[in-house]
């Protein structure tokens, strides 16, 4: 017999009224990266991206330009009816295309980020298993007020005999504690022959998918039910705006439980925000109040200390960033030492070893290995070699008001404080600029510059002007 095929339908059309936001509900952020994004990255581990279905209707243009990267096909549900009404837009899709429908569904919601790949071949593992024509994902929350009961057959038995809202419960159900997840796996032909049976006869005038399983029940198909072994927090949507932080709150205390685990220590962790995707080595020390965000790489035995800000960058081992510094898209080789205060802007590459110190400002540049800028400095479009020392008080002078221009500075160069290089200009290796000095010119290598008025003293005359004054 041929493996059985599985696609993944992920319902993401809801406009999350609840939020009181004008962004479409699934590109809220946790974790620093998107709901959807979240649930689509789990999906992956478990099917190819092009077997990922996402359901789109509010915003379908902002969600689908916010994933397009993913791979995934997209189907639009223009008017939202109902869970039920999206799954029938997939069967719809795929009898509007040239791609066969898989022999099982699994059906995923963009809302709830913490599902885990694990669960979802847990589910797909366990639908095979049991032959169902539908199974439901199930937890068991301590209060499960407000959320459909999953009534089984019996206790203990795997069989579902159907889902049932809150509102609808009878008497003897109340105490039911399982609760629908809307989390699914079905067999793709029995799903598809039930669909067309939903009506809309409830309070919201909305075709339900849940009704798929009493429907199924009645047809005689076997529908059973699996609870989720991750907790309830993996299988809760966000509502709220508070819903939303208490899960953010799970998925980044999780990322740090992992983290330490790999051996990097993380003082006050509820302290820290660390986005999931981030990536830290052994031996990292972790201060608290710093931040790690988006793609940020962090190699091993570095120290970062506390109010420090690092996204999407990469920094090598053994670095050092005192308190406060802000990095953007910028690289740190081993051994670099940063800060307190600095501030690295995107396209900034700091050598090996290399200094950037108190209120200093990169953009655009390479710090060679070795190199230092260590007081109240603007380096933009910059390259400098190995060796270098900037004063304080330094400013490439990048920005003509039209265009920028680069600056180009040797190894072994020692640039005075208080220096103003106009670019474009290049200083060569070995070279002085004088402290004070506005450099213009190129300055060949070895020279000495020096660009500033000649000093003059008149002895006396401070004197003399402080009595003509007081005579006054």
């Amino acid at each position: 017999m041929s493996t059985p095929t599985f696609a993944v339908a992920i319902m993401a059309a809801g406009k999350g009224t609840r939020l009181k936001s004008k962004r479409p509900k699934v590109l809220h952020e946790i974790g620093g990266k998107a709901l959807l994004l979240h649930v689509i990255a789990a999906a992956k581990q478990v099917v190819r991206p092009g077997d990922i279905y996402v359901i789109v209707g509010h915003e379908a243009d902002k969600v689908k330009s916010a994933v397009s990267a993913e791979g995934t096909h997209f189907v639009l549900q223009a008017e939202q009816r109902g869970t039920g009404h999206a799954i029938q837009q997939v069967k719809a899709f795929f009898a509007a295309s040239d791609i066969t429908p898989p022999d099982h569904l699994l059906v995923l919601s963009g809302d709830v980020p913490l599902i885990r790949p694990e669960t979802i071949t847990a589910i797909r593992d366990f639908h095979l298993a049991q032959d169902a024509s539908m199974t439901i994902l199930t937890a068991v929350p301590e209060d499960p007020t407000g959320y459909g009961r999953v009534i089984r057959r019996e206790p203990g038995s795997s069989e579902a005999l159907a889902i049932v809202e809150q509102k609808d419960l009878k008497p003897e159900q109340r105490d039911t504690p399982e609760i629908n997840s809307g989390i699914y796996a079905f067999r793709t032909a029995s799903l598809f022959t039930q669909l067309d049976k939903l009506n809309a006869n409830n309070a919201q005038g909305e075709l339900y998918l849940t009704d798929v399983a009493s429907l199924l029940v009645g047809s005689g198909e076997k529908v059973v039910a699996l609870e989720a072994t991750g907790g309830v927090d993996e299988v809760l949507g966000a509502n709220t705006i508070a819903e939303m932080m208490y899960l953010d709150e799970a998925m980044r205390m999780a990322t740090a439980r992992r983290l330490m685990a790999q051996g990097v220590t993380i003082f006050r962790p509820e302290t820290c925000v660390i986005d999931s995707s981030v990536q830290v080595a052994a031996d990292t020390v972790l201060e608290p109040f710093v931040q790690l965000l988006g793609n940020t790489v962090v190699g091993g035995d570095c120290r970062i200390r506390s109010y420090s800000v690092v996204q999407n960058s990469t920094i090598g081992e053994r670095v050092i960033l005192r308190n406060g510094c802000i990095l953007d898209q910028a690289t740190v080789a081993n051994g670099a030492i940063l800060g307190p205060y600095a501030h690295l802007r995107p396209e900034s590459h700091i050598g090996e070893g290399a200094h950037v110190g108190n209120f200093v400002e990169t953009k655009k540049v390479t710090l060679g290995k070795g190199s230092k800028a260590n007081h109240l400095t603007y380096l933009g479009d910059a390259v400098i070699g190995s060796g270098t020392n900037i004063g304080a008080g330094v400013i490439t002078c990048n920005y003509d008001g039209v265009n920028k221009h680069q600056t180009t500075i040797g190894d072994n160069v020692f640039i005075g404080s208080d220096n103003a290089l106009v670019a474009p200009v290049t200083i060569g290796d070995g070279a002085i600029t004088a402290a004070g000095s506005i450099i213009t010119d190129n300055v060949p290598a070895g020279s000495l510059a020096i660009a500033r008025s000649r000093q003059e003293t008149k002895p006396g005359w401070a004197d003399e002007r402080r009595s003509r004054l007081k005579k006054n």
